[in-house]
């Protein structure tokens, strides 16, 4: 019977027997393409994309967002304490060495149930010192479940600061867009204003003048003071966005430098690829997986601790009651120990650990078939989004060409006596709002163009890693 349990025990440990199920990918429902039309070359989405805006100033920003940004030295630090983790947790697969000295003054009773003869010093020196050894061997897999969660763990944190590579990089691309849009929208309302400011002058000249009536001047007012009121509510948008790109950059808030207006912006393309590819691009898609992972291993580590912990101690040094004889051979000191310890009743104290890692295995599941499901929500959405904004642009650019034409012709006639100036009035207003309104969706359009990007993940993220921010 012993020999056919030792043959049982080196078998197993031979075959690497690790109690509790191994790893395998849930079968993930993928459609088979997009609802819209994509391009077909997937390696733009490989390339550094924001590079196609063709703005030095926005690719200067990426970079120091890239170097500076807290969130990324947060989530690096987070990356080397799962590392530390991960090498903790691998120590355990081999013998843990130790040394040990010691000395001591001693007294010994007189009186006791030994007594001294007389005439005995009852105070002794005492010398020891030696190596030890400790070793668990890992029989059941519990280390190497532990060291498969631990390692799983470490590339979920990778896969976390790579998605905060990937959000650092498109804020900053997104807000600077913005940053734009509002200075474009900033010179429109103060152009408007300084042109109404104009036509209020003339109109207070005619009207002292008898040729235009109160009412006429006061539409004028009234378009002045909304065209004026404009300014300061977009000045205090600039410098929100200013201070939001300031964090994002790792300063305090301040300005931020300008490039290419907004019109002058190039828009990238719209990077192609098939939804499958998402479980292998996606950061948050990998990071899920790979929690997926360590729960699994957890199932298995939990299970272990039904087995029995078998491990080996050793020691090797001297003792000796006098420092001159500590490193002779009659001084030698040692023993080896092998202890098997193993769980008879623990009412319930494994089975709890098990039934937890199992749920905790079923809840990870589950987050992971959001993440995917998630991942292709974000990529439709963004494919519908730049789409659907490249047309609706499109349409308010004609929109404020006609109105400009409109505009015109009303003032002409307004000059003619042919029209009320509440023609023309009208005519300024739908422009004026009809010019902020374009600037507005252009700036959308291309924020839908970076949402595609950011949505595919892509090989962007690796070109933009060795630019992150590193332990300081």
């Amino acid at each position: 019977m012993k020999r056919v349990v030792c043959a049982t025990m080196l078998t197993a440990v031979a075959a690497g027997c690790a109690v509790g199920p191994d790893y395998e990918r849930p079968a993930v429902e993928m459609p088979a393409a997009w609802r819209v039309a994509s391009a077909k070359d997937a390696e733009i989405a490989n390339t550094a994309w924001w590079k196609q805006f063709d703005d030095p100033v926005l690719d200067e920003l990426i970079d120091t967002a890239l170097r500076e940004n807290r969130d990324l030295v947060i989530a690096t630090a987070r990356v080397d304490r799962f590392l530390g983790v991960l090498t903790t947790t691998r120590s355990e697969f081999f013998p843990q060495l130790g040394y040990g000295l010691d000395a001591s003054r001693n007294r010994a009773s007189e009186t006791g149930a030994t007594p001294l003869p007389p005439g005995t010093d009852p105070y002794y020196e005492l010398y020891q010192g030696g190596l030890s050894a400790a070793w668990q061997i890992d029989l059941f897999g519990r280390v190497r479940r532990l060291s498969e969660a631990a390692r799983a763990n470490a590339l979920a944190s990778e896969q976390a600061r790579r998605g905060v590579i990937l959000t650092v990089v498109t804020t900053v691309a997104s807000g600077y867009i913005g940053l734009r849009a509002l200075d474009r929208q900033l010179e429109i309302s103060r152009a408007t204003a300084r042109n109404y400011a104009g036509t209020l002058k003339l109109f207070e000249l005619r009207y002292r003048g008898g040729i235009v009536s109160s009412l006429e001047l006061a539409q004028v007012k009234s378009q002045y003071q909304q065209a004026l009121a404009a300014v300061p509510v977009l000045e205090r948008q600039v410098a929100t966005q200013e201070n939001l790109l300031s964090v994002l950059l790792g300063r305090n808030p301040g300005p931020i430098p300008r490039g290419r207006t907004i019109e002058q912006l190039a828009a990238p393309a719209i990077p192609g690829g098939l939804p499958a590819t998402l479980l292998e691009r996606r950061p948050d898609i990998l990071q899920a997986e790979q929690n997926l992972v360590a729960a699994n291993a957890n199932i298995g580590a939990a299970r272990a601790l039904y087995f029995p912990s078998i491990s080996i101690t050793g020691f090797a040094g001297s003792v000796s009651a006098a420092l001159s004889d500590f490193a002779t051979s009659p001084s030698a000191s040692g023993f080896v120990a092998g202890t098997v310890v193993g769980p008879l009743f623990t009412f319930g104290a494994i089975s709890g650990q098990v039934a937890s890692a199992e749920a905790g295995q079923r809840e990870a599941l589950g987050l992971f078939q959001q993440v995917v499901q998630n991942a292709l929500r974000e990529t439709n959405d963004a494919l519908v989004g730049a789409q659907k904004k490249a047309a609706e642009y499109e349409a308010l650019a004609q929109r404020v060409d006609a109105l400009r034409t409109y505009a015109r012709l009303s003032r002409l006639r307004f000059d003619n006596g042919v029209a009320s100036y509440l023609e023309v009035l009208y005519a300024e207003n739908e422009l004026f709002s009809a010019e902020l309104t374009t600037v507005r969706a252009q700036a959308e359009r291309n924020t839908e163009l970076i949402n595609v990007y950011k949505a595919f993940g892509g090989g962007w993220v690796t070109l933009a890693d060795p630019l992150a921010a590193s332990p300081k």
